[in-house]
């Protein structure tokens, strides 16, 4: 990937040998050793995980296909939000081919894609498939960044729970604003932030 010696050796050493320990309502565990997955309260563990994501997406050669699904004039094979990945194809054909693409590419890194919790989901009638031995589970809609995407395109459900967020926002905000102890300009910078937050909510739904 053309990262430096110097720079993994450092990082080898960052990882050799860590240990933790658990903080409970009665004191700290003894210290164990780490073996394995991503660091917690450790910043470099995720950016590592994505170095390998990027390096495998790469190498599977996704991004340079014709293929996937055309936005704005351009072909989306996937997206990705931390250690979540969509893969996007106009058949069940090319997805396939994709899957196993990225699956080739993880055994190359040492990693191994759970494909229990891998799902699938069409607009159109789709049929049953296996990887190494398993069933891929047919979904008609998933949760990908805070929001539920269905098969059909609907999203008035997804719209309706918002609004409902957005009321349950301002009845929580309403004995604020009714309060005579808070002072006026308190008020209106709660009200601010709010409204920034609801119209956050509202370009992220398309209202």
């Amino acid at each position: 990937m053309g990262i430096p010696d110097h720079l993994t050796c450092l990082l080898r050493k960052l990882y050799a040998g860590q240990e933790a320990t658990v903080r409970t309502g009665h004191g700290t565990t003894d210290w164990f050793q780490i073996g394995k997955g991503v660091r917690q309260g450790c910043v470099l563990s995720p950016c590592l995980f994505n170095l390998y994501a990027e390096y495998i997406m790469r190498n599977a050669g996704l991004e340079e296909a014709q293929a996937g699904i055309k936005i704005a004039g351009r072909n989306i094979t996937n997206l990705r939000y931390a250690d979540d990945t969509i893969l996007m194809a106009e058949s069940e054909e090319e997805l396939k081919s994709f899957l196993m693409k990225v699956k080739e590419e993880n055994g190359k890194s040492w990693l191994k894609a759970q494909h229990s919790e891998n799902k699938t989901m069409a607009s159109g009638p789709i049929t049953s498939w296996q990887i190494d031995g398993e069933t891929m589970e047919t979904v008609r809609d998933f949760i990908f960044g805070g929001f539920k995407i269905t098969a059909d395109g609907d999203c008035s459900h997804e719209i309706e729970r918002c609004l409902l967020l957005g009321i349950k926002v301002m009845t929580n905000l309403d004995g604020v604003l009714k309060s005579r102890d808070i002072t006026l300009p308190t008020k209106v910078h709660s009200q601010s932030y709010w409204f920034f937050q609801w119209s956050y909510v509202d370009v992220r739904v398309g209202l």
